[in-house]
């Protein structure tokens, strides 16, 4: 997988990190088990902070997408608690579509939108 940072973006480099490895996960390019580089390396390769990495790898281990072994380092293991996976898309959710809502985005212009991006992580 080639992670790509926009470093003219508005958003943080490490949520930039944080999504393009949850993408992966969710397109099946990152594995449950898979081993991802070591901060350093990581770092290295991007060209980024070390320090962000290690910030990206902690909030993935926080919303249950890693776990951080000694040995292995950071390994993909998704977290199977479903119901709050649900909760939390809910809240994102919420927020997004109040946007659309003040944009006139149609009920069946959403639906359309989200069953084209899910069909995407088939």
């Amino acid at each position: 997988m080639i992670i790509e940072i926009d470093f003219s973006s508005d958003e943080a480099i490490y949520i930039q990190l944080c999504n393009q490895i949850i993408m992966g996960i969710a397109t099946d390019q990152l594995k449950v088990g898979e081993t991802l580089p070591s901060v350093r390396q990581l770092a290295d390769t991007i060209g980024i902070n070390m320090h962000t990495v290690n910030k990206a790898y902690s909030v993935l281990k926080q919303e249950g997408f890693l776990t951080i072994d000694r040995r292995k380092g950071a390994v993909i293991a998704i977290d199977a608690d479903k119901i709050r996976a649900l909760e939390e898309m809910k809240r994102q959710l919420a927020v997004v579509l109040a946007r659309g809502c003040c944009r006139n985005v149609s009920r069946e212009e959403v639906h359309a939108l989200i069953d084209e991006i899910f069909d995407e992580y088939k």
